[in-house]
């Protein structure tokens, strides 16, 4: 199996801890990759490249944004407890606000 697909397996297969894959996997890196690729966009913008183009750059992080949002609620339903609880939240709203933004 490749590292990618090891990557992806074990955290959809809750092989993550719940504490890693919500502050490291989302909120970090997940982050970084959407400013990054809003950046992108906001050059290609300022090129005047195709709005297609734009869009499509600015959105390609989309479905990693949902990948990793449905990891930790089904991390998170691994375990009870407020935490987990939150994170689920957490996760939501932080899917909610890198769409929107």
């Amino acid at each position: 199996m490749s590292r990618v697909a090891a990557f992806f397996r074990s955290r959809w297969l809750g092989g993550v801890p719940l504490d890693r894959l919500f502050w490291r996997d989302l909120v970090v890196v997940g982050t970084a990759i959407n400013v990054a690729s809003s950046v992108v966009a906001l050059i290609l913008l300022g090129l005047k490249l195709p709005l297609a183009l734009v869009l499509a750059v600015h959105f390609a992080p989309v479905p990693y944004n949902i990948f990793l949002t449905f990891a930790v609620w089904r991390t998170a339903g691994k375990s009870s407890g407020a935490k987990a609880s939150l994170m689920t939240l957490g996760a939501t709203l932080w899917l909610i606000l890198v769409v929107v933004a």
